[in-house]
């Protein structure tokens, strides 16, 4: 999979104090949000571990960036 495709958004794993705002902000823990295999392409050489938070960013056209948040779950 080619990772540098434009239709592939960016993928990072958040550091434990960004991951800590991110479920402050939304007062979720994180078994409230949306899942992601650790085997997903998209984690391709990232070393997600289980338990990570990954940020996506996603370009948007009405409001320039838009951000998402998966919990990195084993397979």
């Amino acid at each position: 999979m080619n990772l540098e495709n434009i239709q592939v958004p960016k993928h990072e794993i958040l550091k434990a104090e960004e991951a800590e705002k991110v479920l402050e902000f939304y007062k979720v823990t994180p078994d409230e949000l949306p899942k992601i295999k650790r085997s997903d392409p998209a984690l391709k050489g990232m070393k997600a571990e289980v338990g990570d938070i990954i940020k996506i960013t996603r370009k948007s056209p009405t409001a320039g960036e838009s951000f998402y948040y998966r919990v990195v779950i084993d397979d």
